[in-house]
Parts: C-alpha cells; sequence; structure tokens
C-alpha cells in the first residue's frame, strides 16, 4: 500500500498531465476496495475527496468483489465523495463462477448490483471471456445480465494464464484450455456490439499491455495481444461487410469500383487491422474505397458504386 504522500503525489502528477477540460476521476484499483476495514477505506477517501470538492477532478471510481458490498460500505462510499463502483463480476453463468472459484453466485452479484444503484452511485461490471466452462452463448448471456443489472459502464477482458495463479495449476494439469487469440475475437466482437447497441459505455477491451506480459515474465498463454479491441472491432466489421457482400449479387459487375460510407468515428475499424477488411472486399471487386459519413453511426454503412456512368447501387446495413 502506497503511503499517504505517494498517494498525494501520483494524482498532482497525473493531474499536471492532463488538460482541465478533460474528464478525470481518481480511481482505487487492483484490489478489493471495499475488502479494507471500513476505517481504512474512510481514511483513502477522506485523503483523496478534497480534490473532488476543489473540482479537480470529476469524482473517485473504486473496483471490488461482489461479496464485499454491504449497506454500511455503500453508505460510507457515497459519504466519502464515491461516484462509481466497479463491480469484477467475470461471468453470470453460476457453472463458469463456480469452476472459476470465484466464490459467489449470480444472485448474489445482482443483490450486490441492487445495493449500489439504490445507493445512487454509477454502476459498472467487468466481465471475463473464456473462463472455465465458457461459451460464447455464456459469454453473450453474462452481457445481457450486465444490461439488465444497470451497469452503465462495462469492461471485457479475455482470460489469460498467469503464472503463480490456480488457473496456471488448472492449465498445467490438463484441467483448462485457454482460447486462441482468433477465438477470442470472435467470441468477444458480439459482446461489444450488444454493449455499444445498448449504450453501455465500454471502457477497455482486452489487458493494459504491463511490461509483464509483453515480456512473458507474468504471461503463460491464452489470447494476449496489444491491440485486442482494434481485433475485435475490426471483427464486427467483417461480419457486416459479410452481410453486404451476400446481400449483393456481383461486386465485379462491369468491373466496377465501389465507395463504403462510414462513420467517421469508425473509419479505421471498418478499414481492419492492418487493413484486413479492405483486403476482404477487394477479393470481390476491382476497388474500394472508404468515405467519412457523419449522417452514419456505429456499425451503419452505406455501398455505392463510385462510377457515376453505371447503374446506380446503395445499401444501406445497419
Amino acid at each position: 500500500m502506497p503511503t499517504e504522500k505517494e498517494i498525494i503525489q501520483t494524482i498532482c502528477r497525473n493531474l499536471s498531465t492532463i488538460p482541465i477540460n478533460y474528464h478525470k476521476e481518481i480511481g482505487f484499483f487492483g484490489g478489493t476496495f471495499t475488502g479494507l476495514p471500513l476505517e481504512e477505506q474512510w481514511r483513502l477517501l477522506c485523503l483523496v475527496k478534497p480534490f473532488v470538492e476543489r473540482g479537480e477532478v470529476d469524482g473517485i471510481r473504486i473496483s471490488t468483489h461482489p461479496l464485499c458490498i454491504s449497506p454500511d460500505i455503500v453508505n460510507l462510499l457515497n459519504r466519502g465523495g464515491v461516484r462509481t463502483v466497479e463491480l469484477g463480476v467475470q461471468s453470470f453463468d453460476d457453472d463458469v463462477l463456480k469452476n472459476s472459484g470465484r466464490g459467489y453466485t449470480a444472485k448474489q452479484i445482482y443483490e450486490a448490483a441492487r445495493s449500489i444503484k439504490e445507493a445512487g452511485l454509477d454502476l459498472g461490471m467487468q466481465m471475463m471471456v473464456g473462463l472455465p466452462g465458457d461459451t460464447p452463448e455464456k459469454c453473450l448471456e453474462t452481457a445481457k445480465c450486465i444490461i439488465r443489472a444497470g451497469a452503465s459502464n462495462t469492461r471485457i477482458y479475455p482470460t489469460l494464464v498467469v503464472q503463480g495463479t490456480a488457473l496456471a495449476s488448472l492449465y498445467l494439469q490438463g484441467k483448462y484450455t485457454a482460447l486462441s487469440l482468433e477465438q477470442a475475437v470472435e467470441w468477444t466482437a458480439p459482446v461489444l456490439r450488444l454493449f455499444q447497441e445498448n449504450n453501455v459505455a465500454v471502457l477497455r477491451v482486452g489487458l493494459h499491455p504491463t511490461e509483464g506480459f509483453i515480456n512473458g515474465t507474468d504471461y503463460m498463454v491464452g489470447p494476449f495481444h496489444v491491440a485486442f479491441k482494434e481485433l475485435v472491432q475490426s471483427e464486427i466489421w467483417k461480419e457486416v461487410f459479410e452481410s453486404v457482400l451476400g446481400k449483393t449479387n456481383n461486386l465485379k459487375e462491369n468491373n466496377a469500383s465501389w465507395l463504403m460510407r462510414v462513420s467517421p468515428s469508425q473509419l479505421n475499424s471498418a478499414i481492419g487491422h492492418k487493413g484486413s477488411n479492405k483486403k476482404m472486399l477487394l477479393q470481390s471487386c476491382r476497388k474500394v474505397r472508404f468515405i467519412p459519413d457523419n449522417t452514419l453511426k456505429n456499425y451503419e454503412c452505406v455501398l455505392e458504386k463510385s462510377d457515376l456512368r453505371s447503374n446506380t447501387f446503395s445499401k444501406n446495413i445497419k
């Protein structure tokens, strides 16, 4: 645990690098904050609350375990200036939770979520893809449960095997098989899209690339990639374009070139990681050009022939 001086210095140092008009929060992460004694929680909150009161940050965010939520705790968090509580739920499937040794049930997750919401706090939920006993269907159902529980934000992490963990023991015993990178991307794509379509802010997709994961000192096996979110977004667009191709009889008709209009915010994802989606489309047409279009949003796109002399074709895909 860092000292009070170190905590204040860390906050001040980071604030000095962030523009004034940016949204800023102080976060207590990397452990179970509400698992600490109430007195210790209160001491830490009182230490950083002045930053909120002075308007230097917008709020305080903490992450915790679903079993470490009680009326006394949520009352203390409220008084201490906490704005958001993130629950590391990982899954809403009871079998997956049991296989992963999480120690709680889906019912207990809902109870913790209700307590947080009733206290007027913002609810976040973190989920994992590819835990022991997991399936694509269970992952998607977990996302639906997170939405039903009232979470306004979430984080999606592919399951990685880390040195010295219980999961590492299962892996070494041959009792757990990690997802391949391709599988993890395919499982995560519909989950990410579901959250986005239901206005749940996805704060992160994939683990932060710490030095221990990059150099392999912590990482054993699993779908780790420094651009995991980019791969997932590319996969979503790949599925969109496959739908476009399925509804268009022949993109090579008259050797035509095509324009693909997409939302400006989605332009890079639509083109794909290292141009993967553009390369796929070029297998079915002579030329394709991506155009930003402010009238489109999310995964909407419009496909048009770029040769104005030919018969026009326009198809909205949502």
